[in-house]
């Protein structure tokens, strides 16, 4: 007979083992999507791995030449930094003052967060081919609307001076995410601190500056790292828009690891290419982290800390 030690063995079995079965879609998912490819990415790394052919372990050597003896790495690097310098605070920036407009008491605010939102769904391809069609030198609309007030437009995709800062604001067009996710942290922040803030005279300006964006800043550090990670993963606007021309102006770092890899076929090279970019993606990333705790408000570590006094 099953005593009853042995049914309760049975049952706390059971209720350690059942979580695991549910999630365990993901678990399997992650391991062979996620965890494998990493893994198998970086073995590759340290091998001349041709899509067809031998494969030859060469250690290091991908890195070294990367690094040492391949300008395009350099060029590609500082273009994708100029894309950031430009991309990462415009994208902030502009995101939090749509959510603080649209976070506004206005009979339509819901008609305006969707039409705002709708951009960053728009497949890439579909954006390339609107803008493209802005772009354009020759029927562009952007070009006739500065004809009607007298200005003769440059070649935006076509000019060196240009192209980067059209690939700029092509990529905040699609800045909806980052409003959407900075209007749910300004719907979270008490009522109370406004009100507040209002009876003690406080302007609007400093109610702003002293009120919303420390109650927001945890929102604003995820999505300055989100930014910088969407900067250095840019590729399909720059690849479909302008190739990387004219003369390697828009050819992202991305698009550098893309030509090594289905068009040159070098595998292993274009591995090692992906790890640079995720090493610099993880230092400037932790150095976020690292900065955060100058700036970054944490009520309930605040209040935590208050308990802890107290006592």
């Amino acid at each position: 007979m099953v005593t009853q030690n042995e049914n309760i063995a049975k049952r706390r079995f059971r209720d350690k083992v059942s979580p695991y079965l549910f999630i365990s879609p993901w678990i399997f998912g992650f391991l062979f999507f996620t965890l494998g490819p990493l893994v198998f990415s970086l073995i590759m790394s340290f091998y001349d791995w041709p899509v067809v052919g031998e494969r030859t372990f060469v250690g290091l050597d991908n890195y070294k030449i990367m690094l040492t003896q391949d300008p395009l790495f350099w060029d590609s690097l500082w273009v994708t930094v100029k894309f950031g310098l430009f991309f990462v605070p415009f994208n902030i920036t502009l995101g939090l003052l749509l959510a603080v407009l649209l976070n506004q008491k206005l009979a339509a605010s819901g008609v305006f967060r969707t039409i705002f939102y709708l951009p960053s769904v728009i497949s890439g391809v579909a954006l390339v081919t609107i803008w493209g069609w802005i772009y354009s030198h020759e029927y562009g609309l952007l070009n006739f609307f500065l004809s009607m007030v007298g200005v003769e437009g440059p070649n935006w995709l076509g000019d060196p001076s240009w192209s980067l800062l059209a690939i700029v604001v092509t990529s905040l067009w699609g800045l909806g995410g980052t409003m959407l996710i900075l209007l749910t942290g300004l719907q979270a922040i008490p009522k109370e601190l406004y009100e507040a803030a209002k009876i003690s005279g406080v302007p609007a300006w400093a109610r702003l500056l002293h009120v919303t964006i420390p109650m927001l800043s945890p929102m604003l550090l995820f999505t300055l790292i989100t930014s910088i990670i969407s900067a250095f993963q840019q590729l399909t606007l720059a690849l479909l828009l302008t190739g990387g021309g004219p003369l390697e102006s828009t050819y992202f770092f991305a698009m550098y690891i893309y030509d090594n890899a289905f068009k040159h076929f070098e595998m292993g090279f274009a591995a090692a290419n992906s790890w640079v970019m995720f090493l610099i993606i993880l230092v400037l990333s932790m150095l976020v982290l690292k900065s955060s705790s100058a700036w970054v408000y944490y009520e309930g570590e605040m209040k935590s800390d208050k308990g802890d006094d107290d006592a």
